[in-house]
């Protein structure tokens, strides 16, 4: 199966990450490269770009399309909060940008094989990187009802995942849960009839919670921001593109955090913290796709882009 994917807001975080043609840049989630070539046509010979990605399928597409672009091109398979890292590694102190580009690619969804889609009858698997152990048919039938119950309510926001949780619980004492087609029988056996009319998927809320969990993907996402800010130089820029609620709101924060990082209490006249901003937030409401973009590509009607600017 060729590597396709959409990618999403791409004029307007290109455009948002003000590229200098002689600067350094990372795309940190690779993908199938179509933040990284735009990049790449704006820089000149002295420029450079770090990809980095956990899928080796994405890595492997990625260099295909970059081919024009070896000599200037890096590609790294890791997870961009491994960033500081990657760029010691690499002997490079500081860079002019960042694009994160977040959530699961349209090549993993409509992939058979990688357990990520409920429209899919597939082992239940959901991880971007095949080195890590944990899938999601060990969540599935390994965690608690509890511990279900509150993944699925945090990480999927679904009012029914107390019922969801009890149902999966009691499948599972029959016989393990293999497939996401079994899986997601259960949950439409759980959320009531009338939920499902209106509500889409019954399972969508549900396999997002699981995919979260699988990849960890908020916790990375929250503790590499401030990282990734200071890799940036003076006037870098970096670019976070979100697919739900719960990812904007992690960026957002940040991003406020890092612009105004004093802790002293409100009323004090002179700061005491000594915590200094990083500089400012260019977008203070986050850029969302056109109605054309959304119509065609559906898969962008989520989106959210936020840029931060490095002082």
């Amino acid at each position: 199966m060729d590597f396709k994917h959409i990618s999403v807001l791409l004029n307007e975080t290109i455009d948002g990450l003000n590229v200098n043609p002689h600067g350094i840049y990372v795309d940190g989630t690779l993908g199938g490269g179509g933040h990284s070539l735009e990049i790449c046509k704006r820089l000149s010979k002295e420029g450079r770009l770090v990809g980095i990605d956990q899928d080796k399928d994405a890595i492997e597409a990625a260099s295909k399309r970059l081919a024009d672009y070896n000599d200037q091109v890096q590609t790294v398979r890791s997870n961009y909060s491994e960033i500081d890292t990657i760029l010691s590694d690499l002997h490079i102190g500081a860079v002019d940008g960042i694009v994160l580009d977040l959530g699961v690619s349209s090549y993993q969804i409509d992939n058979e094989d990688r357990g990520f889609s409920y429209m899919h009858d597939s082992a239940l698997d959901m991880r971007m990187d095949q080195r890590v152990n944990l899938t999601a048919a060990d969540i599935v039938n390994g965690y608690t009802e509890e511990k279900l119950f509150y993944m699925i309510r945090d990480y999927g926001e679904d009012r029914y995942a107390k019922l969801i949780a009890k149902k999966i619980v009691e499948a599972r004492k029959e016989a393990p849960i293999a497939t996401t087609v079994q899986l997601s029988n259960i949950i439409k056996e759980a959320v009531p009839k009338r939920a499902q009319i209106k509500g889409g998927h019954p399972a969508k809320k549900t396999f997002q919670a699981i995919r979260i969990e699988v990849n960890n993907e908020l916790n990375v996402l929250r503790e590499s921001l401030d990282k990734m800010i200071d890799c940036l130089k003076p006037g870098g820029r970096i670019c976070v593109i979100t697919f739900h609620s719960l990812e904007d709101r992690i960026v957002k924060l940040k991003f406020k955090e890092n612009e105004n990082p004093c802790t002293c209490p409100p009323g004090l006249p002179v700061c005491v913290c000594g915590k200094k901003p990083k500089d400012k937030v260019i977008t203070r409401k986050p850029i969302v796709p056109s109605a054309e973009e959304i119509e065609n590509n559906s898969r962008a009607k989520s989106a959210k882009l936020r840029i931060f600017e490095r002082r």
